[in-house]
């Protein structure tokens, strides 16, 4: 792709962004909903493979039902309210279309069906882009109208989501379907606390997007899409597969990592919300995830080749990746000690 084209589609992708962020008015959350979607487009179908091409329709039409639906709900809310700020979304019809339009731009189930495949016609920087940016504007939008929406539908669609997550997870050999699962799967982790605790929910999609694009840049440096090139990739790069290793422990929730952060804080708002059950289910629940990351572990470092390899050890690689590689993975590993700061900060 032309880099002045693909400097045109980043750019959108952060002006729609921001426009979504730090808007009041429905239109213009719209409006930057829709200028995101019109940039990963071409992003996605950069490749020109069936599957690529496929995988931008699949995510055009979705994304063109929920901005309908989002567009819908808010013009019903204006035509019984008169208020077109997002804040005052208080029509109940408007809520579940809401709901459901975000639910839907985020993957959620039961309409996640179009992300693990979209996700899988895409290159990893692309997908990484499609897990945790394109992710910001329906998540903040649900932030805002946290105060009207419906718990209880929340809840089940959370725990459905995180169920889901983990069971279809299991037998993956795609990398990129395994991180499309295990996001749906984190994704329940944040809808479940929104209505309670809306930075709590902040905060867990901060910590993901961090973990995730630790994950996807290593992949990306080690040119890995599925398992069985997992496995011979540890002779080539040591010790990015190490770090790999430990950041996907960290995405799994593992105590001393970053990642058990969030699931922690999670687990103690539901209990104090007297959501005991909930909570207990999520936790349970998170083992399936946990299971798939200890197998992508396994694979990574130590199942070592039947045969050896003819590969030269890149211990050296690109010096700036290197540098914006170490960082990532310092923090999505190492920040569990600095809790207290994070909430004193964020609370």
């Amino acid at each position: 792709m032309n880099p002045h084209a693909k400097l045109i589609f980043y750019m959108s992708l952060l002006l729609g962004t921001t426009i979504t962020i730090s808007s009041n008015h429905w239109m213009m959350a719209w409006t930057g909903l829709e200028i995101n979607t019109l940039a990963i487009i071409p992003l996605i179908s950069k490749s020109h493979h069936p599957r690529a091409v496929e995988a931008a329709i699949k995510y055009f039409l979705v994304q063109a039902t929920a901005s309908i639906l989002v567009l819908f709900s808010s013009m019903i809310n204006a035509w019984y309210t008169g208020q077109w700020d997002i804040t005052q979304l208080t029509h109940q019809t408007s809520c579940l279309l809401l709901t459901s339009a975000i639910a839907m731009k985020l993957g959620l189930v039961p309409f996640h069906f179009w992300f693990p495949e979209v996700l899988q016609g895409s290159t990893l920087t692309t997908a990484l882009l499609l897990s945790t940016m394109m992710k910001l504007p329906p998540i903040t939008i649900l932030f805002l109208t946290s105060h009207s929406l419906d718990p209880t539908l929340l809840t089940v669609m959370a725990i459905a989501s995180t169920s889901l997550g983990g069971w279809m997870g299991l037998n993956q050999t795609q990398i990129r379907k395994i991180l499309a699962f295990s996001s749906i799967s984190h994704l329940g982790w944040m809808i479940i606390i929104i209505t309670y605790n809306p930075k709590l929910t902040l905060l867990t999609f901060y910590l993901y997007s961090l973990m995730t694009a630790t994950v996807f840049l290593s992949l990306n440096m080690i040119k890995t899409l599925n398992l069985s090139t997992m496995m011979i990739s540890w002779t080539k790069t040591p010790t990015l597969n190490a770090t790999l290793m430990l950041a996907l422990l960290s995405l799994a929730g593992l105590p001393p990592l970053t990642g058990f952060l969030p699931k922690w804080l999670i687990i103690q708002e539901l209990t104090k919300q007297k959501m005991t059950m909930a909570a207990t289910i999520m936790a349970m629940l998170s083992l399936l995830g946990l299971f798939f990351y200890l197998r992508l572990t396994y694979y990574s470092t130590i199942t070592l080749p039947p045969n050896s390899t003819n590969h030269m050890k890149q211990w050296h690689i690109n010096k700036s990746t290197n540098i914006q590689l170490a960082t990532l993975a310092s923090l999505s590993i190492l920040l569990l000690p600095l809790s207290p700061m994070i909430l004193t900060t964020i609370f």
